[in-house]
């Protein structure tokens, strides 16, 4: 009779074990596709880029550093490995891309420019699809990371090689300037 409530008891462990594990790998096959999902936002963005960069020439070619600036950005983030990487490479292309946007302002051909006008309206709606892919990544981050931290989870998670992810962060720098207020001119 002992051997048979033992022998329950470690069945009972064994499947428990079995379901947190595939419970944690598929919390981390999620954080896997949700960076993917960013990967996809930040190609569509960087392919963008140099076609923005030639619109504006026509208009601008005195800008010259504005416009290296934003091709050395764009190359650097395209270089980036890893969300920490990745999230301060995109930090200073995106104050990159800001200014060479600014620009538009400065020169009303440009910023009349059906060219320049669509590939606004294309930059602008990727930057909204890579907030949502960045939201829905730092979600399940933050799921994962609390599963494996967790008990009963917690006590073998990082034995079976389940290890804490990054947040995909803006970046100290860049969440100064999103706390600050939006200056309105007209």
């Amino acid at each position: 009779m002992e051997w048979l409530v033992v022998g329950a008891v470690a069945l009972i462990l064994l499947i428990w074990l079995v379901v947190t594990y595939n419970g944690l790998v598929a919390l981390r096959q999620r954080v896997s596709q949700a960076f993917g999902d960013v990967d996809v936002q930040l190609k569509q963005r960087h392919d963008l880029i140099p076609n923005l960069v030639e619109a504006v020439k026509g208009y601008a070619g005195h800008e010259r550093g504005t416009l290296d600036d934003v091709i050395k950005a764009r190359n650097a983030a395209v270089a980036a490995q890893g969300p920490g990487q990745q999230a301060a490479s995109e930090a200073a292309l995106q104050g990159a891309i800001g200014r060479l946007v600014a620009l538009g302002e400065a020169y009303p051909d440009l910023k009349a420019s059906a060219n320049f006008q669509s590939l606004q309206n294309d930059l602008s709606n990727i930057e909204d699809k890579l907030a949502a892919a960045r939201r829905f990544f730092n979600n399940a981050v933050a799921e994962y990371n609390a599963a494996i931290g967790a008990l009963p989870a917690a006590l073998f998670a990082r034995s079976a090689g389940f290890t804490p992810q990054s947040f995909f962060d803006v970046g100290e720098t860049q969440r100064q300037s999103l706390d600050a207020p939006p200056q309105v001119r007209f």
